[in-house]
């Protein structure tokens, strides 16, 4: 009987969650690094920094796009890999994983052409102008480049974590961030390339990434191996992680759909000053939002171990912590965004007008920022305990349902134009947070208790 190393069924919840979150929110902050040192620098390039962030906020979509499918089959994956961990089921468990690579490599180079093929009618659709287009042209072209790279050391680097190797996974990006920090100003500046220097950056960094999970994965420290024999696609489980990644899925699709609206939006009523606002509110919020997606995150593989092995208490646990952190970290954070705004604006830009028009999107857009923590543990439980169908939904109901019509609608109304665009986020984090952890309370927590009784007698 193989013994099963990085048993998440011992020691104290909160230790086994922290153990896992920890490294992967380090992981995470340094992933960010990728594509906020690049904004960082171009929002300060000399002569049309503003015109070269503008440029790249209208690259948002197509990157949110591919981050996607890498949910799709990475974070699809990753669960069951954890559920059938906790079962005892390793070769179901190698099988996820290997068949997880197959679609993430041939999606990946169907999406890079597809994209590079028609990314000027894309970059068009979504908002540019001819003074933006160039720039958002020339970062993509050498970015999507890198589309095999990205979702494969991305995706795959969910598998190192499921193993319960979370320091490994936060290496496997430091080592990209570091790659992508060293090189960003020497292309940028130094060779002075611009936007392409930061997207050949991005991708050489992205590389790094790729080939440091892959060589973990097929090495002797794994617990799991890719397996050829496990390449050939049995349909019954292409189902199981498409239906439980679908959730990642659409929460990053409706993500690029809120963007494309946003930055159509705000170049209709504020035109390509308020595209670049909304770049710098995307990043901050990027930055600020990944400690608690790392909780909720770190929270899934000991969530699924645990329920696998059929400890519901832990489980329950679990959740309580994972709720309880995000909402004390949240609410600090908003405190802090409506302390100070103007810092997190001048870490991207320190021209006026960005200042001007940037301080007040800000503080509406992060109005009761702590309700996000809710989305975020209730969205995390249901993945974790392999939920797709409740997960789905509520990626739905907060994006698609909530956001997209309102930031359609409340432009329009009372004169509020671009402020409609920005108190749009805030109304559905209230509505859709409050709606998905009380739902996941009324009917998860209270069917664990009732497991949880049941275990005991």
């Amino acid at each position: 009987m193989r013994t099963i190393n990085n048993d998440f069924s011992k020691g104290a919840v909160w230790k086994c969650i922290l153990s896992q979150a920890i490294p992967l929110t380090l992981a995470q902050l340094v992933q960010l690094l990728y594509n906020v040192v690049d904004r960082i620098y171009i929002g300060h390039l000399p002569g049309a920094s503003s015109l070269a962030l503008t440029g790249i906020g209208l690259v948002f979509p197509i990157v949110t796009f591919v981050s996607a499918f890498t949910n799709l089959f990475g974070m699809g994956g990753a669960p069951l890999c954890s559920i059938a961990r906790g079962a005892g089921e390793h070769e179901r468990a190698e099988r996820v994983m290997s068949h997880s690579f197959a679609l993430l490599t041939a999606s990946s180079v169907v999406i890079m052409i597809l994209c590079y093929l028609f990314r000027e009618p894309v970059l068009y659709a979504f908002g540019a102008s001819d003074a933006t287009y160039v720039y958002a042209d020339d970062y993509l072209k050498l970015y999507l480049l890198g589309t095999p790279l990205a979702m494969l050391g991305t995706g795959m680097n969910l598998f190192i974590n499921a193993q319960g190797f979370a320091r490994i996974g936060m290496l496997s990006t430091m080592l990209g961030a570091a790659v992508n920090i060293v090189l960003d100003p020497i292309f940028i500046y130094g060779f002075e390339m611009g936007v392409k220097g930061a997207a050949l950056a991005t991708v050489i960094s992205q590389g790094c990434t790729a080939v440091w999970v892959m060589g973990f994965l097929h090495g002797k420290k794994s617990l799991l191996k890719l397996r050829v024999k496990h390449f050939r696609l049995q349909w019954s489980l292409v189902r199981e992680i498409v239906s439980l990644g679908t959730a990642g899925f659409i929460m990053s699709a409706t993500n690029c759909a809120v963007q494309i609206v946003c930055n159509k939006m705000l170049k209709l009523y504020g035109g390509d000053i308020y595209v670049g606002v909304m770049t710098v509110i995307n990043s901050v919020r990027e930055i600020v939002s990944m400690p608690v997606m790392g909780i909720t995150h770190g929270s899934q593989p000991v969530l699924g171990f645990n329920y696998g092995a059929k400890q519901y208490k832990r489980v329950r646990q679990g959740i309580l912590f994972t709720s309880i952190v995000g909402v004390i970290y949240t609410t600090a954070v908003w405190l802090l965004v409506m302390a100070i705004p103007e810092v997190f604006i001048r870490l991207f830009s320190d021209e006026a007008d960005m200042l001007a028009y940037g301080v007040g999107a800000l503080k509406i857009y992060f109005f009761g920022f702590f309700m996000m923590s809710l989305q975020f543990a209730g969205q995390s439980t249901f993945t974790g305990l392999g939920r797709s169908k409740q997960a789905i939904f509520f990626s739905l109901f907060r994006k698609a349902i909530i956001v997209v019509p309102l930031t359609l609608l409340l432009p329009r109304i009372g004169g509020l134009g671009v402020n409609g665009v920005f108190v749009a986020e805030p109304i559905s984090n209230f509505i859709g947070g409050l709606a998905c952890y009380v739902t996941m309370m009324c009917t998860l927590w209270r069917e664990l208790g009732e497991k949880e009784k049941e275990e005991g007698r």
